[in-house]
């Protein structure tokens, strides 16, 4: 009944609009995080001033719901009072890219039933706000003939193309808060404390979190460490009269000895291994088992993702989204709006999608960073 009453909607207000009414599909796909609303927002508010006749259609959980036709024509009151807000009002889920080919339990094509329910609505454009997954989609999509405008989205800052992705400067800002609450019981006890942060295959927000909280020591995932040379910095620092040390771990952090194994034997190793939490337990025990120091283990987990954007993601949001929709206006698609030198520019979906911008271990913030006593396990 809900979807017929929605194409009945749909059908009257073709019926009332202009030949030339534009109408926009839009989808939050992925993992969430702050700016997906004010990004949305920077999109709509945009292409509602922009042309007189648009109708947006906002599809719910991710590219699930273009699959399944879930979708809702969005209002620009659904547009209001969201700048500030978290999460998405169009909610979101993880389609895994390796699958999109693999027909769903019922035998779906999901491709062939993307592709038919951007027709079926006649959409002119569908706005794609997501992270690396999201953005081969977006490509595949794009690939298949669909008119297709991507954001990037991603509390990981790993995203090919782009300076910069929206959320990423407010996980920051939440992981920074959780080390900054460390240091003031760090200073009451002779103790070593470990703040793990998200980021399983890059360590963009544990290098950021980490140099702007303080840290002694930062692990990420680009730089192996040893467990020796961590052990050696903290007892360096207990001599010198330190009272506490403090570990900014990326959860995908890896040894050496990890780093030197093949894919199938660090799996097996996981498996049959892995007898802590995560990797920050893991860590910890080793540190107490060589220093004999006490350790205790924080995880904010899922909080970097949540809570109001700050101030900088607002901005950002606002004004890729405005980008997004000079894009559709000028019918240039197949590209994602994103950060060059501050300036807000197009970068080819074909570039940007299968791409991880990773740290790299000879960047002058890693340099910077060792300049001032940070230790990063590798020497």
């Amino acid at each position: 009944m809900r979807r017929k009453a929605q194409a009945l909607r749909i059908k009257s207000s073709r019926e009332k609009g202009s030949a030339d009414m534009r109408r926009i599909g839009m989808l939050t796909s992925g993992g969430d995080c702050q700016a997906l609303n004010a990004t949305m927002r920077g999109v709509a508010k945009s292409l509602y001033n922009m042309f007189d006749d648009v109708e947006i259609i906002g599809f719910e959980d991710g590219y699930k719901g273009l699959m399944y036709a879930d979708y809702k024509i969005m209002q620009p009151s659904d547009f209001s009072g969201i700048l500030t807000e978290g999460g998405t009002i169009l909610g979101t889920s993880r389609q895994p890219f390796k699958l999109m080919r693999t027909p769903d339990e019922n035998g779906l094509d999901k491709v062939e039933s993307m592709k038919h329910t951007y027709r079926k609505l006649k959409l002119n454009c569908l706005v794609v706000l997501g992270g690396n997954g999201s953005q081969k989609t977006a490509n595949l999509l794009s690939e298949e003939g669909l008119n297709v405008v991507s954001l990037p989205k991603t509390i990981d800052n790993d995203l090919w193309g782009t300076d910069m992705t929206f959320g990423f400067q407010s996980a920051v800002n939440i992981a920074t808060n959780a080390i900054d609450c460390i240091h003031t019981t760090a200073a009451s006890h002779r103790r070593v404390f470990i703040v793990e942060v998200m980021g399983h295959k890059v360590g963009w927000l544990t290098l950021h979190a980490g140099l702007a909280g303080g840290a002694d020591i930062i692990l990420l995932p680009e730089i192996p460490y040893d467990i020796n040379v961590v052990c050696d910095a903290i007892t360096k620092r207990s001599k010198a009269g330190k009272r506490f040390s403090i570990l900014a771990v990326a959860e995908g952090a890896i040894s050496r000895e990890e780093a030197s194994m093949s894919k199938k034997e660090l799996k097996a190793k996981k498996r049959t291994e892995m007898v802590y939490p995560s990797v920050a337990y893991e860590i910890g025990a080793r540190i107490t088992e060589i220093t004999g120091s006490e350790v205790r283990v924080t995880v904010p987990g899922h909080m970097q993702r949540g809570g109001e954007p700050c101030a900088y993601d607002r901005v950002l949001s606002t004004r890729l989204g405005a980008t997004a929709a000079k894009m559709i206006a000028d019918g240039e698609f197949g590209y994602m709006a994103a950060v060059k030198n501050n300036d807000i520019v197009k970068v080819p979906l074909s570039e940007v999608a299968g791409r991880l911008k990773t740290v790299d271990p000879n960047c002058s913030m890693i340099k910077e960073a060792k300049m001032v006593g940070i230790c990063f396990g590798d020497e």
